[in-house]
């Protein structure tokens, strides 16, 4: 990715102070900025990996000023890799205007992506025409998803089995983020709410929301409780969110899938 602001090339990067000094000027220009486009990149990425944020959360976890982070911020959004929306606030609201945190655009979550979009597009729109277009073709596809995760799901299988059930979206998390998800698991007022900050199919589900649907009820049967879809990147929201109720003991299979691949109301 190329970042605005980079140094000019060819006879502009030459000083008046003379060939001799010329040369590391230029050198110490584009160290400079090297360090600051990685540094963006590294302020693109902790958005990646924990959703949408604040630039004071930014700056405290990547140990930056706020200043630096939102000038930071102003690049991003100038290249169209991130953008400002207003913070949800669950609960009550407080006084004073909801503080303003920053997304991954499209643009902005390809830059860390080389999935195979059109290819997988293409594939699942093939198995729907062979299986005859409309309901039968919407079936096949779905088909395909829940056969997709549900292989997917053997792996992440014995870990959950083995884990107490207070800690099972914990683990459900872990193997997400390894199989590159950057998912994580917290605690939510009455019950636990399952996090996706990156989803490598988010393209491809957007027009094929059954990928969102198999997953909603792999995750039902693999923490052995009825799950609900709050939000998905494929339609618009920051972050997949996945809301787990406090019964999740209880052996009940069914998923939700009243909300799964839309945007909630």
């Amino acid at each position: 990715m190329k970042y605005a602001g980079e140094a000019p090339e060819g006879p502009a990067a030459t000083t008046a102070a003379g060939p001799g000094s010329a040369v590391p000027a230029a050198r110490e220009e584009q160290r400079a900025h090297d360090e600051q486009r990685g540094t963006r990149a590294r302020v693109a990425r902790s958005i990646l990996d924990h959703g949408p944020s604040t630039a004071a959360e930014l700056a405290l976890r990547l140990e930056l000023t706020q200043a630096a982070v939102r000038r930071h911020l102003d690049v991003l959004a100038a290249e169209g890799m991130v953008e400002p929306r207003e913070k949800r606030v669950y609960g009550a609201r407080t006084r004073g205007r909801p503080a303003k945190v920053f997304v991954l655009t499209d643009c902005g979550r390809d830059a860390f992506d080389q999935a195979y979009d059109k290819l997988a597009t293409d594939a699942l729109r093939w198995i729907a025409q062979a299986a005859g277009g409309g309901e039968m073709g919407e079936a096949a596809v779905a088909a395909f998803a829940r056969a997709r995760m549900a292989a997917q799901a053997e792996g992440y299988r014995a870990a959950l089995e083995a884990a107490p059930p207070e800690e099972r979206a914990r683990m459900l998390a872990r193997a997400l983020t390894e199989d590159g998800y950057a998912a994580t698991a917290r605690t939510a007022p009455v019950g636990e709410q399952l996090c996706q900050h990156h989803c490598p199919v988010a393209h491809v589900a957007e027009q094929f929301p059954q990928l969102c649907e198999a997953e909603t009820e792999v995750f039902s049967r693999l923490l052995g409780t009825h799950v609900q879809r709050l939000a998905t990147i494929a339609h618009g929201d920051g972050v997949c969110t996945t809301f787990i109720p406090k019964t999740a003991s209880t052996k009940t299979t069914t998923a939700s899938t009243s909300t799964a691949g839309r945007n909630p109301a």
